[in-house]
């Protein structure tokens, strides 16, 4: 990673010129990892409840949840946290994600009210960080963008104090805002720092797959640790790596040379928020649906699991790489081809799950391991560099 500890900058909106100094901070590595709680959160949710609703819940909840992350990866983007007040300001945003994490597992019931709280913070926290540093285009750009988001956080808070059937429809409804917030709203005004925006997200990405294994490990805590345990939890850890191979397989390098040649404003932020925003909400989605797979199927290492747990398990997988197809296809990197093989594998997986917990998993490790291997091959082959290495 580059230099976390940047100097202080002046209180602008980066240009285009200054995308190589602008990295992601320590602070903000801090900020990622409470944020990654709500990743450990619904893994639980979905592990618990691993049915039609509460796919639901969580789609609902994650919805709403990174669309404020993806705001302040756009804030710090813009706005280096250099000083005590911005940095003590994100630790209430931080407070407010937390408070929202702690809230995930009863959001449908008791505990929306904290959801809706804590979502109300972190929204707040977000637009007066904006409207308190930021300058020029940005600034104005936010003016715009301020009370659409303040709609949708009313919307969540409203919803956790209101009755359940009430909460689906206004957490959807908040959802819906958010999506349609960029065509409401031009983010022209924002200038992309590609280094920081490519390095922020990969983070998160890493993060998640992380928090997926300790979920696979607090899965197994009460289990008696034999033969068949151990290997299943050891597979779920070689399918998260080859999850992290999709993503981090040299591409990420790419997509910051794309993002960064791209000089109209406009065009490079609508690029960033669809490879960034929306293609990585199947992604994160993906990783949490394995993460509750894997440690549904650990109690069942030669037994079988139930069939929403066979699709949590091979449906989250081409889940992942499905919004890794749509990441690439947006920033125009890579061939997809051998990753179209690897997702059709993951949803044949399914019902061998229904047989077999531990053979689903196997298959996974060779439907993944065996396309991506092909395309590092080629694409060596291709550049003229020595077979005898693979990547990542």
């Amino acid at each position: 990673m580059a230099d976390r500890n940047r100097a202080p900058v002046p209180d602008t909106e980066w240009s285009a010129s200054a995308d190589t100094a602008v990295r992601v901070t320590t602070v903000e590595l801090f900020f990622d990892l409470v944020f990654v709680f709500t990743i450990t959160q619904l893994t639980s949710v979905l592990a618990a409840r691993t049915t039609i609703v509460g796919l639901v819940q969580v789609l609902l909840m994650f919805g709403v949840t990174w669309w404020m992350y993806g705001g302040y990866a756009w804030l710090t983007n813009a706005v280096v946290p250099s000083n005590t007040v911005r940095r003590g300001l994100l630790v209430v945003g931080m407070a407010g994600f937390l408070t929202m994490a702690l809230a995930i597992p009863h959001a449908f019931r008791g505990t929306g009210w904290a959801f809706g709280v804590g979502y109300f913070v972190v929204n707040a926290v977000h637009t007066g960080l904006f409207l308190l540093s930021a300058g020029g285009s940005v600034l104005a750009a936010m003016r715009r963008l301020g009370p659409l988001n303040f709609l949708s956080a009313t919307l969540v808070l409203v919803g956790g104090f209101a009755p359940t059937p009430w909460r689906y429809g206004l957490w959807t409804l908040a959802l819906a805002v958010e999506i349609a917030t960029p065509y409401l709203s031009p983010i022209g005004g924002f200038t992309v720092a590609a280094g920081h925006f490519v390095e922020r997200h990969g983070l998160v990405i890493i993060i998640a797959l992380g928090e997926s294994v300790v979920a696979i490990g607090v899965g197994a805590a009460e289990l008696h640790l034999d033969v068949g345990l151990l290997a299943v939890a050891i597979s779920g850890l070689i399918v998260a790596y080859f999850l992290y191979w999709t993503y981090f397989g040299g591409d990420e390098v790419r997509a910051e040379h794309v993002l960064d040649a791209i000089e109209d404003p406009l065009r490079r932020a609508r690029v960033a928020l669809t490879a960034y925003g929306y293609a990585h909400y199947p992604m994160l989605i993906g990783i949490i649906a394995v993460a509750a797979g894997v440690k549904k199927a650990i109690g069942h290492a030669y037994g079988h699991v139930s069939l929403a747990q066979a699709i949590a398990l091979g449906g989250g997988v081409a889940l992942f790489l499905a919004g890794d197809l749509l990441f690439r296809r947006i920033l125009g990197i890579g061939h997809p081809w051998y990753r179209i093989l690897a997702l059709v594998g993951a949803l044949a997986s399914i019902p061998l799950g229904l047989v077999l917990a531990a053979g689903q998993i196997a298959l996974l490790l060779v439907v993944l391991a065996v396309p991506l291997s092909v395309e590092g091959y080629r694409e060596l082959r291709r550049a003229g560099v020595g077979t005898s290495i693979w990547r990542p």
